[in-house]
């Protein structure tokens, strides 16, 4: 098998992710971060629709009283369809009407009203506090398994990795302006954890290789090492893809927990290669013009 070039062309796989985090953060100085009810506070309604329906018709119905909303469906344990409807600026007023339309059109009760709350923006800064202490808690520990298990410049190469993992997403979600909730806080980590283990494949075989190649440069281990693993990991990211993607499209409910996996596999797997890789030989020859020219 052909050796790729990978680390020959990392100013190229940086400037890539550099141009998606410089137009995420102009989106997120221009419009913000989209937060979702979780974050920023609203309404939580729910609705007991029994059986199946039409979700666009409920949505028409929903989009006269607010346009920042989003809906999932779920089973209850009487095996029957409820309606959530989640929005920033739907008002206690305002349900009433909307759910005597719904009502109307699918011959609901008013018991079928199942809860209507209200969750304060405390709630969701709280939420936020959390989720940046569990994401520092979760790369605290696997920078240090990193370093136990490898040696501090792999763990700190990996855990740049992850940082651009996040980073990525946070910068797609901002471009698209897609709501931000706390499925998106438990994706992140499920997304860290896929990223850290892709990573460590790449990592693994550089430190075989190392042992059987000692005469090679770190540029010539790292893209030998990088070819070796290449195949297992598309094949990873594409079946992983599949399942994901698959579940994205046929099961709403869980939409917003997909979403965000779709986006951090695709850069996981990228920042595997193309990221943390060069990292590696950057901080083995401390520079990335030295480590460019080491061959």
């Amino acid at each position: 098998m052909k050796t790729l070039k990978i680390i020959e062309k990392t100013k190229i796989w940086f400037s890539i992710s550099l141009i998606i985090m410089l137009i995420g953060l102009f989106c997120m100085i221009k419009n913000g971060l989209n937060y979702g009810i979780d974050f920023k506070g609203g309404t939580l309604v729910q609705i007991n629709m029994k059986k199946d329906f039409d979700k666009q018709e409920v949505e028409k119905i929903i989009s006269k009283y607010t346009k920042d909303y989003t809906t999932n469906t779920a089973i209850n344990t009487a095996n029957q369809v409820q309606l959530e409807i989640r929005s920033n600026s739907l008002t206690d007023e305002q349900v009433g009407p909307m759910f005597n339309e719904i009502k109307e059109k699918y011959k609901l009760q008013d018991k079928d009203l199942v809860s209507q709350q209200r969750i304060g923006p405390s709630v969701g800064k709280e939420l936020r506090q959390n989720a940046l202490l569990a994401l520092l808690i979760a790369n605290a520990a696997m920078l240090i398994y990193v370093a136990i298990r490898f040696e501090f410049k792999f763990a700190l190469a990996a855990i740049l990795g992850l940082v651009h993992d996040i980073i990525i997403t946070v910068s797609v979600y901002a471009i698209l302006q897609i709501p931000i909730n706390s499925s998106f806080i438990a994706a992140i980590l499920t997304i860290v954890g896929y990223s850290i283990n892709d990573t460590i494949v790449v990592f693994d075989r550089i430190r075989e290789n190392s042992k059987k190649m000692r005469r090679a440069s770190d540029v010539e281990l790292a893209d030998i090492s990088i070819t070796e693993t290449m195949t297992r990991s598309i094949n990873t990211v594409l079946t992983t893809l599949f399942t994901i993607t698959a579940v994205f499209a046929f099961v709403p409910a869980v939409r917003d927990f997909a979403t965000p996996l779709i986006v951090g596999i695709i850069s996981g797997a990228y920042s595997s290669i193309f990221i943390s890789s060069p990292l590696w030989v950057i901080f083995k020859n401390k520079g990335l013009k030295k480590a460019l020219v080491s061959k």
